[in-house]
């Protein structure tokens, strides 16, 4: 009896740093795609000293070792959705975008990391700015929170309307759609996360959930959520909306691993 053949199953990489506690990072990522049912493949960045409490120590990925863990695992299978997360510096930026060029890979879904929730710099200010001249132009989708929003665009936003200047701006820069996540726009209104492919907005409103704003990898689950959507052959609303459904759930069933700020539960809608 000839033994069953494998069956086919959507691709997604990842291409972000570490995180030992799994939490946020490559580890969430890739439990991001695994509760989507998409098989995951990664490129590490930066091996990263941290826990969901604090980051310590980050030592960036040589670039063309990132370059190269990229080109090699897509000669196995060409992913069907990208995304990307902390970058660490410059020179990995460019890899990157020019390993992305080079194997015509898909527009990836851009998590522009800039800070941990502890707030220490996970790219520096030459990455920074690499972000915002090399990688938003090939995007497929920016998915920045207020505070990076912010820092790529230079709008300071506290409502709705200063969230859609923004979008404005980073379609400006090149990305197809950017989703600004208004989690820490104030804690008396509502969760609304904006949505904009260029020609039209989308406030994507949910209710608030006590603590959210303290649990350690939404931004990662969120950006890894829609990567997968998009793997599957989803439209890129239907995944964000997905994705912010996603985290939701998550958020519902955190968990506490230890001391420090909660955790999501990655498998909650299994």
């Amino acid at each position: 009896m000839k033994p069953p053949r494998p069956r086919a199953i959507p691709v997604a990489l990842t291409i972000a740093g570490s995180d030992p506690s799994g939490g946020a990072g490559v580890q969430a990522d890739l439990k991001t795609f695994a509760a989507h049912r998409v098989y995951g493949f990664s490129a590490i960045t930066a091996v990263i000293a941290q826990n969901s409490a604090c980051v310590g120590r980050v030592a960036p990925i040589d670039a063309a070792l990132v370059a190269e863990q990229i080109a090699t695992i897509v000669r196995q299978c060409r992913p069907g959705a990208i995304k990307t997360g902390a970058l660490a510096n410059a020179e990995i930026v460019a890899a990157v975008v020019r390993t992305i060029r080079r194997l015509r890979l898909p527009a990836p879904v851009v998590d522009p990391v800039l800070l941990s929730s502890s707030r220490k710099r996970l790219v520096d200010r030459a990455g920074e700015a690499a972000i915002r001249s090399q990688l938003i132009p090939i995007a497929r989708i920016v998915t920045p929170n207020i505070a990076e929003a912010e820092a790529l665009t230079g709008i300071a936003i506290d409502d709705a309307r200063s969230m859609r200047a923004a979008a404005r701006e980073l379609i400006a820069m090149g990305a197809r759609a950017v989703v600004i996540k208004g989690g820490h726009l104030g804690a008396n209104q509502p969760a609304l996360d904006l949505f904009c492919d260029g020609r039209r907005f989308v406030e994507l409103i949910g209710n608030r959930i006590k603590g959210g704003a303290d649990v350690h990898g939404t931004g990662c689950a969120f950006s890894a959520a829609i990567a997968a959507a998009l793997a599957r052959g989803e439209s890129i609303e239907t995944a964000v909306r997905g994705a912010k459904a996603f985290v939701t759930q998550a958020l519902k069933r955190r968990v506490t691993i230890g001391r420090g700020p909660a955790m999501l539960d990655h498998f909650a809608r299994r």
